[in-house]
């Protein structure tokens, strides 16, 4: 198989490479104590569901886990870990949670379908392979979209509300940084999903770009 299919950054399944984190770039990018609140969210559902579910398969194997019913196992445990950290993110700041309720139910659904708990199997069979490699995968997975989750809403925040903040307080954020309303950037139409999409979009084909700059066929 190849690099390019494999790498948590240049894969054709990374969040750029196949687009899978494309909803939560748009939609949790708007602010950027947003983007360090879902960020939590991702490493701590992609890590403590790895760490259970290798767990589940070490102890209980294919008895009590058939393959089948594997999936609907991963999808609750994940389900289970994200309903957790949305309570104890509602207990330090409720405004905050309420305003990322939604996107935060999200990131079990991307791990679910991030391909990591179909891996976990082929981790434990392999000898070779230290049981817990599955979660260095699932955090480098992780690692990758909150890198540029981070990155893309420190470039768009100031472009659209002329501003950076930071969670904390009872609001849910404070401001830690101001730009200059009356200068040609920022510019409000990036406050909106289209705008973001734009935004995006450029983003994508520069990283289309230099991509197939790096991987200009398929390696082994």
């Amino acid at each position: 198989m190849s690099i390019r299919n494999n790498h948590s950054f240049y894969g054709d399944n990374s969040p750029l490479g196949g687009l899978t984190g494309a909803g939560i770039l748009i939609m949790g990018s708007a602010r950027l104590s947003w983007a360090f609140a879902i960020t939590g969210c991702l490493l701590w559902v992609y890590a403590l569901t790895s760490i259970t579910f290798t767990l589940l398969l070490s102890a209980a194997g294919h008895k009590i886990l058939p393959v089948k019913g594997r999936t609907a196992v991963y999808v609750c445990l994940s389900s289970f870990w994200g309903s957790l950290y949305i309570f104890i993110f509602w207990l330090l700041s409720p405004l905050a949670a309420l305003e990322l309720f939604f996107i935060l139910l999200l990131v079990p659904l991307y791990y679910a379908v991030s391909g990591i708990a179909e891996q976990i199997p082929s981790f434990l069979d392999n000898a070779n392979i230290d049981r817990f490699d599955s979660v260095q995968d699932a955090l480098s997975q992780a690692g990758v979209l909150c890198i540029l989750l981070i990155a893309f809403s420190i470039l768009r925040e100031p472009l659209s509300y002329c501003c950076l903040t930071f969670p904390g307080t009872y609001q849910g954020m404070i401001t830690i940084m101001y730009f200059s309303s009356n200068s040609f950037f920022p510019i409000g139409i990036f406050s909106a999903s289209a705008g973001a999409l734009l935004l995006l979009g450029l983003i994508v084909n520069l990283y289309q770009f230099g991509r197939n700059s790096i991987f200009p066929g398929e390696k082994l």
